[in-house]
């Protein structure tokens, strides 16, 4: 019997067979089986896939045994309110955009491959930090191997992009990389899956030197790639746009800032709580504490969409700098 595979099982098998990690061949086999159409023709497929998903599941799980104490360097802990990952071909000013907006200590250089692994910083928005992360460069013909699971585990991927020259070759480079492993949220790749794995991330676009770049040269690059990206235009030399490109990061973080308020006293409107845009109060008592958030009773609130100190209900959901104080029994 004919198996007619679907273009979806083709993509995950064609994403299986150009996956550079371990773990990028899990998620590709079990998007494999997931897509695999159920039928008597399919049965053997079907079968010989969950012998190679054991398989790679024993392996992976013995080389963390034997290499528990192997540091990953291209793991970064996420901290702050959410964490962006720049991704860029040589010299396209991603160390210089980190060291622009933190106090990592990057190698900017003028030289291709002065960044040898990834290099985190603190980018402060507002009242909020954000975490940026400098990654080496890549190229046509070469990535870092472990790069794709930082890429992965991110919050956010900036495609760092040099206006001044190349810049149709560097984002092509960038898109090729990024959707051979599929990185990006689009209608074929989700956010994570029915399981839980993380997929796709949402990206958008940093133009660099606009100080050099020949006029138009962003609209230029808009036309030319075919993704629905979002663009902000900065130059490293007199700091344009460098303002509105941590604005851009925090409202593509798609994030609201909570202030706790204990009753009687002020609210504390230093240190907000950051949660995904369209949490509850529910959701700010878990993030709190999880046992907490079971004894929760009433809460009061103070924002745009509520009067003073008005009553909420456990589902209300929270907008940016609302002020929440919580009762619990």
């Amino acid at each position: 019997m004919p198996a007619n595979l679907t273009p979806e099982y083709r993509k995950a098998e064609e994403w299986f067979r150009s996956a550079a990690t371990d773990d990028e061949r899990l998620l590709a086999l079990e998007e494999m089986l997931r897509t695999l159409p159920k039928h008597k023709g399919t049965d053997h497929m079907r079968a010989d896939l969950r012998r190679k998903l054991s398989k790679l599941k024993e392996a992976a799980t013995s080389d963390k045994k034997r290499s528990a104490k192997h540091v990953d360097v291209f793991h970064v802990p996420k901290s702050g309110a959410g964490q962006v990952v720049l991704i860029g071909t040589p010299n396209c000013g991603k160390s210089s955009i980190v060291g622009a907006l933190t106090n990592a200590k990057v190698n900017i250089a003028d030289y291709p491959f002065a960044t040898g692994q990834p290099t985190p910083g603190m980018v402060q928005y507002e009242d909020i930090p954000i975490q940026i992360v400098d990654m080496p460069p890549i190229t046509a013909d070469c990535a870092p191997p472990g790069a794709v699971s930082t890429y992965r585990g991110s919050d956010l991927i900036g495609i760092v992009i040099d206006l001044s020259g190349g810049a149709f070759e560097q984002i092509k480079v960038c898109l090729e990389f990024l959707e051979s492993h599929r990185l990006l949220i689009d209608g074929q790749t989700e956010e994570s899956d029915t399981t839980g794995n993380i997929l796709g991330r949402k990206a958008f676009v940093i133009c660099t030197k606009a100080d050099s770049a020949k006029d138009g040269a962003m609209e230029a690059l808009k036309k030319f790639c075919k993704r629905n990206f979002e663009f902000v235009e900065i130059s490293l030399e007199t700091d344009q746009g460098l303002d509105e490109l941590t604005e851009k990061i925090f409202k593509l973080l798609d994030i609201v800032r909570i202030y706790a308020k204990k009753p009687g006293k002020e609210p504390d409107m230093k240190e907000p709580f950051t949660l995904p845009r369209g949490s509850t109060v529910m959701d700010l008592a878990g993030s709190i504490h999880r046992e907490l958030a079971e004894n929760l009773k009433s809460a009061r609130a103070w924002g745009p969409n509520v009067y003073d100190g008005q009553n909420v209900h456990r589902s209300y959901e929270l907008a940016d700098k609302d002020i929440i104080e919580l009762h619990f029994s």
